[in-house]
């Protein structure tokens, strides 16, 4: 499953949670937290196409001034 369908699938489960939830405030953190999965799911569509491949190199070192 690709990071986009996992982030979709969450989404639509938090979307689920909106119909059953009887407290209002609840259901719509439920459905906020949904839309922002919705968003990164659409980030990581865009990423893939780009075939971005990050390296991550050594810690930058800070240089010490002897002054």
């Amino acid at each position: 499953m690709s990071t986009a369908d996992s982030y979709r699938k969450l989404a639509a489960e938090l979307k689920a949670k909106t119909f059953n939830e009887r407290n209002a405030a609840l259901a719509s953190e439920y459905e906020h937290l949904a839309r922002a999965y919705l968003r990164l799911a659409e980030q990581a569509d865009r990423n893939e196409r780009l075939d971005l491949h990050l390296e991550v190199g050594p810690e930058p070192r800070l240089k010490r001034s002897d002054t």
